[in-house]
């Protein structure tokens, strides 16, 4: 009677767990269920996934967790019912300025998005392009790059795109118009994969340093990976930026 009060009191809490890049390579899955005690933190949520899969274990030190969409820490509290993400570290408008953010599997379109970002006083746009290299010349080789595959967790990614963009806009007041896209999918050598574009009324008032910062900031907390995939085979790459708690919503 006492052990069946105290389950009763005490249940356990199952959690939906949603996999990114190498995790979900290991583990074989998007998602998977993992059950824990009420009151239980990040910390647990990662020793238990250690114990169901023993695979994971060597990623578990540097992995990331995010809780309805924001990124969380060991000592988190989880709650039964939470939106819960697991992935390596990776790799909307405001007033009458403009914002385009978005994850898309579409060809980037320069002329559109500059023009959504462009406002009658605008006299400046500072646009930088990545793309997918042929080479990337690593420890002294050259390996070659067939295609790469991006791959998002999308609500937390366009969340966070929309933090990349108030921060720019604290830091540079000047900005009339920010667009930040990122492609998913499979993209091949010369393909461009990911645009940061600011707009102001001079060149000189800040954009190519809040362009810079921009794409900066995304490579550290947005969460997009990408699978590198070549004649020798196939890896994720991952970043090594870890976020603090200033890189949650409102602190930074």
């Amino acid at each position: 009677m006492g052990l069946a009060t105290a389950i009763a009191i005490f249940p356990l809490m199952k959690i939906t767990l949603l996999l990114f890049a190498t995790l979900k390579s290991t583990i074989g899955k998007n998602r998977v269920s993992i059950e824990l005690d009420q009151g239980a933190t990040v910390k647990d949520l990662k020793a238990a996934v250690a114990a169901q899969y023993p695979a994971t274990e060597p990623y578990l030190e540097t992995v990331l967790v995010s809780v309805d969409r924001e990124y969380a820490f060991d000592y988190t509290v989880l709650e039964d019912g939470a939106e819960v993400g697991m992935f390596p570290p990776v790799s909307g408008g405001s007033g009458a300025k403009p914002t385009v953010f978005k994850i898309t599997e579409d060809e980037i379109d320069l002329n559109e998005l500059t023009a959504a970002i462009t406002l009658p006083s605008t006299g400046a746009a500072c646009i930088f392009s990545g793309m997918v290299r042929g080479e990337t010349n690593r420890d002294g080789y050259a390996p070659e790059t067939d295609f790469l595959e991006y791959e998002a967790y999308v609500p937390m990614a366009e969340a966070k795109m929309q933090q990349v963009a108030d921060e720019i806009r604290e830091k540079w007041a000047v900005v009339e118009g920010i667009a930040i896209v990122q492609r998913i999918g499979k993209l091949y050598p010369g393909t461009p994969t990911v645009l940061i574009a600011c707009t102001a009324g001079h060149r000189d008032t800040g954009v190519f340093d809040a362009a810079r910062y921009g794409i900066d900031r995304l490579k550290e907390i947005v969460p997009v990976w990408k699978k590198e995939v070549g004649p020798g085979g196939q890896a994720w790459v991952e970043g090594a930026y870890h976020p603090t708690e200033a890189d949650v919503t409102g602190n930074a």
